[in-house]
């Protein structure tokens, strides 16, 4: 889903923030499953083969019946010219590319433009793969993919293959959450196959996130162990469970050669069940312990699975999550009273808009970047009416003020009322901006919101500190209202 109106901080050079090139989107040459010749007897669509059929009729169906096996495959594949599959379809649709150009036409037009149809579909067929393959996006995700393997290559997976702590746990974190913002970021189109990849990379990024902050919670010591007989073997299992967390990233990530996803679960099952089945039976204190270890083994096992993760459509098309509906839902109705305040003027929307941003503080991101992302720009949204709404009674309270007491006015801050009136018309018309950053609109807004900014710091206080107060948060208002405008027009998407 494309959101040209929401806010987003522009990375600093990344291509994949950048709005992409023209990009295949769902694959277009199989409407209802491949009624490709309907006006050729012999292909599907059309009528059923006869005994009489054409030679170069009857071959070209049995090849376009391969295109149709192998569209599914082409449409899925969200990988990279590398991998072994891309080179499997490559080669398959080169030769039957070669194939139908073999089959022999006689010069008939008829069986001439049956065979360009079905030649058609194999170069279109190919130009997806390829398209996808090498869009830009697909290649900054695998850049980001990659950026993330080097950050934990060096800060988990050799250390412990040298039998070492790992050391800067809390920059490593970091580090990762930067990578699975800037993921977020890339941008597909709606191509199914860029967002499979990118949702692939976003998901283990994260699963590995979640298991490194699990490391870093403060956990209960581990017992002596002549506290109880079981509590030896417990933490015998505490010291197994660390490694297997270290070998679970190796493996999400990609950076474990030799063990395998299963190979692990396989270990952590037969770990549990050992635990499973000691009595701790009379001691609380070694109960909880056992079960604290257990729920430290089932919360590595759930990441296992994920080698099947993005199969299924509803993993990776955020907008079919529950959460995204929410935040979409809150959007409409924010979109709503925006229009009604800036056409009928306030009365009373505050309220609901309040109760807006407690409805966003309640919805449930799951740990997910993309989702914590769009109800964080849905809340600047919130925000943004709920500031114009206070910014204009503060107008006019003070209109009200300086009319009954007019020989209090104070020139510095008088300053930058008039500032902040100006400002007010400017916010009223971004809130209502609806277009693009090339549009002339667009860099007019921006240029008269950079010159309050000049009028601002013109502003000499005298020394008033109450001035001095006002003109600073006039500024910083001043500049909420430009990233506001930024983030209408920064493209994001989920």
């Amino acid at each position: 889903m494309d959101h040209g109106h929401q806010q987003q901080p522009r990375p600093h050079s990344y291509p994949q923030t950048q709005t992409p090139p023209s990009q295949p989107g769902p694959f277009p040459y199989f409407p209802g499953g491949g009624a490709f010749f309907p006006a050729f007897p012999g292909f599907p669509g059309g009528s059923t083969l006869s005994p009489g059929q054409h030679p170069a009729l009857l071959r070209l169906g049995e090849l376009q019946g391969e295109v149709t096996t192998f569209a599914p495959h082409v449409c899925a594949f969200s990988g990279l010219q590398s991998d072994r599959e891309y080179k499997r379809l490559e080669r398959e649709l080169a030769r039957l590319q070669v194939e139908v150009d073999q089959v022999e036409t006689e010069g008939r037009g008829e069986l001439q433009a049956a065979r360009k149809r079905v030649a058609g579909e194999v170069e279109g067929l190919l130009r997806y793969l390829e398209g996808n393959a090498t869009h830009p996006s697909r290649l900054a995700v695998e850049a980001l993919a990659q950026e993330a393997q080097g950050l934990l290559l060096t800060g988990i997976v050799e250390p412990h293959r040298a039998g070492l702590p790992p050391g800067g746990a809390e920059e490593l974190l970091e580090a990762l959450q930067d990578v699975a913002m800037r993921l977020a970021q890339v941008k597909t189109g709606g191509s199914v196959p860029l967002r499979k990849a990118r949702y692939r990379s976003l998901t283990r990024v994260c699963a590995v996130l979640e298991v490194l902050e699990g490391t870093t919670q403060v956990r209960t010591l581990p017992l002596s162990n002549e506290t109880h007989a079981a509590v030896q073997a417990i933490n015998r299992a505490m010291t197994e469970l660390s490694s297997a967390r270290c070998q679970l990233v190796a493996l999400l990530m990609g950076l474990s050669g030799r063990d395998s996803c299963a190979n692990l679960a396989r270990a952590l099952t037969e770990l549990q069940l050992e635990l499973d089945a000691l009595d701790v039976s009379g001691d609380a204190a070694v109960r909880n312990y056992r079960k604290q270890v257990v729920e430290e083994i089932n919360a590595l096992l759930k990441h296992l699975d994920l080698e099947e993760e993005g199969d299924n459509t509803r993993r990776y098309d955020l907008t079919q999550n529950d959460s995204i509906r929410e935040i979409e839902a809150i959007r409409g109705r924010v979109s709503d009273l925006r229009w009604e305040v800036l056409r009928q003027g306030i009365a009373g929307q505050g309220a609901e808009l309040q109760s807006l941003l407690t409805r966003l503080d309640e919805v449930d991101t799951g740990r997910n970047p993309c989702i914590r992302e769009a109800r964080r720009r849905a809340v600047l949204e919130v925000q943004a009416v709920i500031t114009f709404i206070d910014l204009q009674g503060a107008l006019w309270q003070h209109h009200a003020e300086q009319e009954q007491n007019p020989a209090q006015r104070r020139p510095p801050l008088e300053a930058v009322w008039r500032v902040l009136a100006s400002l007010a018309e400017l916010q009223a018309q971004v809130l209502g901006f609806d277009g693009k950053r090339a549009d002339k609109s667009y860099m007019v807004l921006e240029e008269l919101l950079t010159k309050r900014l000049l009028d601002l710091d013109a502003v000499d206080p005298q020394g008033d500190p109450d001035a001095k107060a006002a003109r600073k948060q006039a500024v910083k208002y001043a500049q909420n209202i430009l990233s506001y405008l930024d983030m209408k027009t920064d493209e994001w998407e989920y």
